[in-house]
């Protein structure tokens, strides 16, 4: 079994996300030829609630190297349940571990899901490189038409499977920018699409926590009938604000979360 340390655990799952959305290491790049240092506040994955490859499942990848559960969420309409967990060290990224509550669906979507899970192989998650393995699956166009219908996040998970959904930058760490509507204008001055569900930025100073993201890019992907090109991965910003003890808030506001999901719902075309 590989064991990581946590930094090499982070930088294995960044390479792989930026295989995946190249967009991501260009916006990075951008921050850097400004003079940034780019500080991730957290990292997402997206998952079935199966118990072979649920949160607990994913989450151990995590608590083995230190971190702790907390805050849990609720996303009624999308079907999904989350939870986020923190490490001691709070220049370490929280991470934030979605699944889909596969049993709100009809039987013909949860038989193309357990199929998918069918075909996992006994050990995959007995070494953390799973997190940042891919899809252990065969899925076919087709099937990915039929859960996109019902659910995006069925749909890309099947097509993905298990590596990072987004990275976000801490834009409480970024020194050349006032506040995450600079970094949005930044952006769109660069060329890239922000996802306008619920508006740019969701979320406000009172609820503590403000959001804003790229629509996600569109990569070709590999299917049992064919090869399409489909929404992949995208790119997060956030920005805390402080509870009143002085502490930055550290959770998720779940109606803004919910928002942020919907980044995957359409992709765009980026030349990098």
């Amino acid at each position: 079994m590989d064991k990581y340390t946590l930094p090499q655990l982070l930088d294995l799952l960044w390479k792989d996300y930026v295989e995946t959305n190249p967009p991501a290491q260009h916006i990075y790049d951008l921050f850097v030829s400004r003079g940034e240092e780019v500080i991730n506040d957290h990292v997402a994955f997206r998952t079935f609630d199966h118990p072979r490859i649920n949160i607990n499942v994913l989450g151990k990848a995590f608590v083995d190297l230190g971190y702790v559960e907390m805050g849990d969420y609720h996303f009624e309409q999308k079907k999904l349940y989350a939870r986020h967990f923190e490490h001691p060290n709070p220049e370490m990224p929280l991470i934030f571990i979605s699944q889909l509550k596969t049993g709100e669906f009809d039987r013909d979507i949860r038989q193309i899901i357990e199929n998918l899970v069918a075909q996992i192989p006994d050990d995959f998650t007995g070494n953390p490189s799973f997190v940042f393995s891919g899809k252990p699956w065969k899925v076919s166009f087709e099937n990915y038409i039929k859960l996109k219908a019902k659910s995006e996040y069925a749909a890309w998970m099947a097509a993905f499977g298990f590596r990072v959904n987004h990275f976000t930058v801490s834009v409480n760490h970024l020194n050349n920018f006032d506040g995450i509507y600079e970094v949005n204008q930044f952006l769109k001055d660069n060329g890239f699409q922000l996802n306008e569900s619920g508006g740019e930025v969701k979320g406000t100073p009172e609820d503590l926590l403000e959001q804003s993201s790229t629509i996600a890019y569109n990569k070709e992907v590999k299917f049992s009938d064919g090869n399409h090109t489909i929404p992949a991965c995208y790119y997060e910003f956030a920005m805390r604000y402080p509870k009143p003890d002085g502490k930055l808030f550290r959770g998720f506001i779940a109606g803004s979360a919910d928002k942020i999901f919907e980044s995957t719902d359409k992709g765009q075309d980026i030349k990098v």
